[in-house]
């Protein structure tokens, strides 16, 4: 998996995720076009980001990470991907490379999920991270690399 800052030009393929009702079923209502490119100059092409493309091997536009800090400590990590590319593993291979950068940064690692997104928990659980319960409605996992945070 390669994971990349977002260009303007990732608005269409972004669109096919963000406007997707299935992929947006458990976050919020699909967005149109012109949400997609806001989103992009509001969370992609800002500095730092808060989100980066994600492309599989072949250079295919998979879907989009999200990686920023969740607080002082911590990074939020996440994914969002096409429906064409779900259960093929990336969401636990971009899971994986995103806790690896984390731990480099010497945080620890949060997933937030609705509390009905039974994969992403399943994700979650599989890579590690700890159900801290819930909190504003999401359920809260966690994962710490340094035990003097």
């Amino acid at each position: 998996m390669i994971i990349r800052k977002m260009i303007k030009s990732d608005a269409q393929d972004l669109y096919e995720v963000l406007s997707d009702p299935d992929v947006m079923k458990y976050i919020e209502p699909p967005y149109s076009m012109d949400q997609t490119e806001q989103f992009i100059k509001d969370y992609g092409l800002c500095d730092p980001p808060s989100v980066f493309a994600a492309e599989n091997d072949a250079g295919e536009f998979v879907g989009y990470v999200i990686f920023h800090e969740y607080d002082t400590n911590s990074m939020e990590i996440g994914w969002l991907l096409k429906k064409k590319h779900w259960g093929k593993g990336y969401a636990t291979a971009l899971t994986s490379e995103l806790l690896e950068r984390t731990k480099e940064l010497g945080k620890s690692a949060v997933i937030e999920c609705d509390p009905e997104q039974d994969i992403t928990k399943k994700i979650a659980i599989r890579a590690g991270l700890d159900f801290k319960g819930i909190e504003d409605g999401l359920c809260l996992f966690a994962k710490t690399f340094n035990s003097s945070l």
